[in-house]
């Protein structure tokens, strides 16, 4: 299902004025007075504009220069991971759950992204990072880009998924997004099958299929986890994940602590792409949290991905684990991949 691609939020005439006096006075470097000469209005107009426009959430700052400590991290997890990219957020002191310093990153190598063009369909995933990243995303006009959903966005209740990203990324870039609003597990494998030749749905499906760029979070196997809170599965199903060996999930995919893709019926049940897909996109991931470090070590392990979005905490802890550096995971993903290195900071 295709949501409209002219979907950049209306602006009154105050708030058009606010957002050009805060760009004057931030990207412009003018000052205060200088915007109001400008814009042809009184100096206390310009103050009162540029504080409304920081108020609003206007303002979106991005610090481009690279941290020595972050990049000495991420030089480790692309070694050790084969990744050809890793970009690590500096710790901000968020404690157990680094939300913004995850979305700061994530919005930068988005907005990056898009404005390199190079992806013209770009498939993501959902959940509270990637709807934070997109938060953090400044309008970027993107209308030759096409998003789409990798998995389905309604809960087995049949609500809209709470931290939806697809609609958020139209109304940010004006770009043409699909979503697939079907639940994101089927009662069954038949079910699955129905759903998937419905119309409209299948055609998006094809359209998941040609991305060149899978944009998505990763998930852990949690009676309090976001898959459970959300509605998508139930508690007991987590006991069966745990019995399975499951402590990672991908797009609704469960990986064991070797990251193994495990063969199981709740996968078969995913209205995503196939397991045997997701091997030949380009994957980039984002989480973080010490929480969140096994499932992330194992969707590491199982060598999909491209690149990873992290941060520092839980980057540390990744690096400093002397039990992963001497089993030579590392250095089979790195084998298994055969990824021409790019930038550490793409």
């Amino acid at each position: 299902m295709a949501i409209p691609s002219d979907r950049l939020p209306m602006v009154d005439g105050e708030a058009s004025l606010a957002t050009r006096a805060a760009w004057l006075y931030f990207a412009a470097g003018l000052t205060q007075s200088e915007v109001a000469d400008r814009l042809n209005i009184q100096s206390t107009k310009a103050h009162r504009l540029i504080a409304r426009a920081s108020r609003e959430g206007m303002i979106r700052v991005f610090v481009e220069g690279p941290v020595a400590e972050c990049v000495a991290l991420e030089n480790t997890l692309v070694e050790r991971y084969g990744l050809a990219f890793c970009r690590v957020a500096p710790d901000l002191g968020e404690g157990e759950l680094p939300l913004r310093a995850l979305a700061l990153e994530g919005a930068s190598f988005l907005r990056q992204n898009l404005e390199r063009g190079e992806d013209k369909i770009i498939g993501v995933g959902h959940g509270r990072t990637l709807a934070a990243v997109v938060e953090q995303l400044p309008q970027t006009p993107a209308r030759s880009v096409q998003f789409v959903s990798l998995l389905g966005g309604l809960t087995r209740k049949f609500a809209a998924n709470p931290f939806d990203v697809i609609h958020r990324l139209a109304e940010r870039t004006g770009a043409e997004a699909y979503l697939l609003p079907v639940p994101v597990f089927a009662n069954s494998v038949a079910d699955r099958a129905v759903l998937m030749k419905q119309f409209g749905i299948a055609e998006v499906f094809a359209l998941a299929r040609k991305a060149s760029l899978l944009f998505v979070g990763i998930g852990q196997i949690h009676a309090e986890g976001f898959l459970v809170s959300s509605g998508m599965i139930r508690p007991d199903e987590v006991v069966e994940l745990k019995r399975a060996g499951a402590c990672a999930d991908l797009l609704g995919h469960f990986f064991n602590a070797n990251g193994e893709l495990l063969d199981i019926d709740l996968s078969a049940r995913a209205t995503s792409m196939e397991g045997a897909d997701l091997r030949k996109h380009r994957i980039v991931a984002i989480g973080g949290g010490l929480a969140k470090v096994t499932a992330l070590r194992a969707v590491l392990r199982s060598g999909l991905l491209h690149g990873l979005i992290i941060d520092e905490v839980t980057a540390q802890a990744l690096a400093t684990d002397k039990l992963e550096a001497t089993s030579g995971k590392g250095k089979n993903n790195k084998t298994k991949n055969k990824r021409q290195k790019g930038s550490k900071r793409a």
